[in-house]
């Protein structure tokens, strides 16, 4: 009996031995087949995730490059044309322009019409004042030399008696030379005698009651007026007639 229950016992461990064996069999079988599920979930999920990237970053070309058996979207409308004026008509804005257009355009012919009559002005007082001043040139030596005249006239009223007649008409061709030459600039001398008093060209230093002349004829001529053309270079100095008291 002794030996009965000795042989038993070594075939109660061998058992226990196989059953370990097989589960750590079991469990290493287990363990490769947890990861490999693992793996192939983790693979899924990148797969997915770089499909909905690539979804975002090609939303515009969904019609063509969408998913498979998604429908394409339909192309944007394109925008309508604005409608055609009816003719004759204007919109308002345009009317305002045109108008600011008109006002400017009659401003700058208003502004262009002044001015060229501004300079027509000026050219023809530049041309006056340059006539003028070939006109009246000799103005100034004209009149320095009237004294001289004056001279001249009071000698030859006042030649003595007895002098040669010769020399007395030499005298007279000389100052008859200087006439002409200031009658070639334009210096003439003044009517006076017998004409109507003229403030403009007469000069009255007394008067003299007389029948015989009208009222304000000059009676008397003291001394000669000139003029050079139609310029007043000095007037003449007259007495003039007034009617009997």
């Amino acid at each position: 009996m002794v030996e009965a229950a000795s042989t038993d016992q070594p075939s109660g461990h061998t058992g226990d031995a196989s059953t370990r064996k097989e589960q750590a069999a079991e469990k290493s079988t287990a363990a490769p087949d947890q990861d490999t599920r693992t793996r192939t979930k983790a693979e899924a999920r990148t797969k997915t995730e770089s499909k909905a990237g690539a979804g975002t970053g090609t939303k515009a070309d969904a019609g063509s490059q969408g998913e498979p058996g998604a429908a394409p979207e339909p192309p944007a409308p394109a925008p309508e044309p604005p409608a055609p004026e009816a003719p004759g008509q204007t919109s308002p804005a345009a009317e305002a322009r045109a108008g600011q257009l008109a006002s400017r355009l009659e401003e700058a012919n208003s502004r262009h019409l002044r001015l060229a009559a501004d300079f027509e002005n000026y050219k023809k007082r530049v041309r006056q004042e340059q006539l003028d001043t070939m006109k009246y040139a000799a103005a100034t030596v004209a009149e320095r030399l009237l004294p001289v005249l004056d001279d001249a006239d009071r000698a030859r009223s006042h030649a003595p008696e007895g002098i040669e007649e010769g020399w007395l008409k030499g005298v007279r061709l000389t100052f008859q030379k200087l006439e002409e030459v200031l009658a070639s600039v334009g210096v003439e001398r003044i009517e006076a005698l017998g004409a109507q008093f003229d403030p403009k060209q007469h000069e009255a230093v007394g008067s003299e009651e007389t029948a015989k002349h009208p009222e304000d004829t000059v009676v008397a001529e003291l001394r000669a007026g000139y003029r050079m053309h139609d310029r007043v270079l000095r007037p003449a100095l007259v007495k003039v007639a007034r009617p009997p008291a």
